[in-house]
């Protein structure tokens, strides 16, 4: 099952993996306490093996330890029957496919299909003795059966879902036993290093409890998988079936859980970290849903040539390129053209860290957003609300631009210009007079390989608003050939920043 675009291959029972350590402990909580906390943290002032453990010498004292919590999942989906090879009422005899169907169909209209089922399996781990399990939501998604083999007492268990979040790619299942199972402790996956040893033990290709060893590749992964992809990549060997299997450290806590493969890679996996797990076991057994934050603002990469035109010099950040009204961000006070540094004492690098850190933050608390401003810094306090499904109460809705026009004008950037007429102002949430419609942009030109296109209307020339081509070509002519000029355009709904150089 292909979910993760052209990089990688994920699968629900059929490709991927990941890494696992884990420990079980005789403490693990018996039933969900007041604050929902259903798992038993690893703390490294304890570790879960002897202090003799060696890892460069053998990891097996660790995994002892460690198999009896990681479990293997099956699943069983029902695939809804078809008729094939329909023939159409009253045709032609004498017609070629006609003959050739009735030659394996007979005289009928078709073949019935009966329903069928589709099994597949993975991979999960024991994070409560009463038998909360964790996997990937695409192990279990859409099945009609979900069973569960565990091994001390080795036995096969039914399952229901308790929670499942496809843009985490987690899922929390749960087994009715009246023995309290083995657990594993759930570790710190900020505190991670590239090159930690981890382990990963599961089912690749029903082979269970497999167990592949090896270090932290890299942290905070974007594979392409979603908005809030965040994933550890390691090289310990994961195949199909390893999806939703623990990756431990060497402490013998969890850290991961594994997810993803690299589709043309070998040692190449991703995991999504622990901590992300943590806080969806506590929303779906608090709320019954998993919450997220929203800021309310629209960014983009800083460029290096956004940054010259921003005057930020060699800065990091994110540029804020629209700012949706009454959202957390507006009543905090941030404009359009801030460039974002921190949030909640974190740095930000790009697009990507602010969705994820702001999705993990929790809703109607107040944190500190470090911005960029005209040159100078400046703290916000910002109130987190909680994101809704649709990634935010207060976007404005509105198609694009319909092409309509009154003249057009050659912008000298290399972009064909037109009025906005008050039809399409309209359909934008914009005021008359404010935007200039983009007609065509012309292979050859300097706008060309800005990412800029037709459709797309410019709200701004240099930080200053424009209405009209003549209005545009005013703002250019004063700006000299060579110098970078920046655009503030609106696509749809979005605003976004680009630069070009005047010929």
């Amino acid at each position: 099952m292909n979910r993760i675009m052209k990089i990688v291959a994920v699968v629900g029972g059929t490709l991927v993996l990941g890494l696992v350590t884990f420990c079980r402990t005789s403490e693990s909580p018996a039933a969900p306490e007041k604050d929902w906390k259903i798992w038993t943290d690893g703390t490294p002032a304890q570790p879960a093996v002897g202090a003799d453990f060696q890892p460069a010498r053998s990891f097996a004292p660790l995994v002892k330890r460690l198999q009896p919590t990681v479990v293997n999942i099956s699943t069983s989906t029902e695939i809804q029957g078809h008729k094939m090879f329909r023939r159409s009422p009253g045709g032609n005899r004498g017609d070629p496919m006609d003959e050739l169907f009735k030659h394996f169909f007979g005289d009928g209209e078709g073949v019935d299909v009966p329903p069928q089922r589709r099994n597949s399996l993975g991979s999960g781990f024991i994070i409560n003795a009463d038998g909360y399990i964790l996997t990937n939501n695409h192990v279990v998604e859409g099945a009609d059966e979900i069973k569960v083999r565990l091994t001390e007492p080795e036995r096969e268990m039914k399952a229901k879902v308790v929670g499942r979040d496809e843009k985490y790619d987690l899922a929390l299942i749960k087994v009715d036993t009246k023995d309290r199972l083995p657990a594993v402790s759930l570790g710190e996956s900020d505190a991670l290093e590239v090159g930690d040893w981890v382990i990963a033990i599961g089912s690749p290709f029903g082979l269970a409890h497999t167990v592949t060893a090896g270090i932290v590749s890299a942290k905070d992964r974007v594979i392409g998988a979603g908005p809030f992809d965040d994933f550890i990549q390691t090289d310990a060997s994961i195949n199909p079936g390893n999806s939703g299997g623990p990756l431990f450290d060497a402490t013998g806590a969890v850290v991961g859980i594994n997810t993803a493969i690299h589709a043309a890679a070998q040692g190449i996996g991703f995991a999504v970290p622990v901590n992300m797990a943590k806080q969806f076991v506590h929303d779906v057994l608090a709320k019954g849903r998993v919450s997220r934050g929203w800021l309310g603002v629209g960014i983009q990469e800083l460029t290096p040539d956004l940054a010259r035109s921003l005057g930020l010099g060699d800065r990091v950040g994110i540029v804020v390129s629209q700012v949706f009204p009454k959202s957390p961000a507006d009543k905090a006070g941030v404009k359009r053209g801030d460039v974002i540094t921190e949030f909640a004492g974190k740095e930000v690098g790009d697009p990507a860290s602010l969705t994820r850190k702001v999705g993990l933050a929790e809703p109607n608390r107040d944190f500190d957003l470090k911005i960029v401003r005209d040159g100078r810094d400046m703290t916000l306090k910002v109130r987190i609300v909680e994101r809704d499904d649709d990634g935010g109460a207060f976007e404005r809705k509105g198609g694009g631009p319909s092409g309509d026009e009154v003249r057009k004008a050659q912008s000298g950037l290399g972009l064909d210009l037109a009025p906005l007429s008050a039809r399409d102002a309209e359909k934008l949430g914009l005021k008359p007079g404010e935007g200039v419609l983009v007609e065509g942009v012309p292979e050859d030109g300097p706008a060309a390989e800005t990412g800029i296109r037709q459709g797309d209307v410019v709200m701004e020339v240099n930080r200053t608003p424009v209405g009209s081509p003549g209005d545009f070509a005013a703002a250019v002519g004063t700006i000299k050939p060579g110098d970078s000029v920046l655009l503030l355009l609106l696509r749809g709904q979005n605003y976004f920043y680009a630069v070009v150089k005047k010929p």
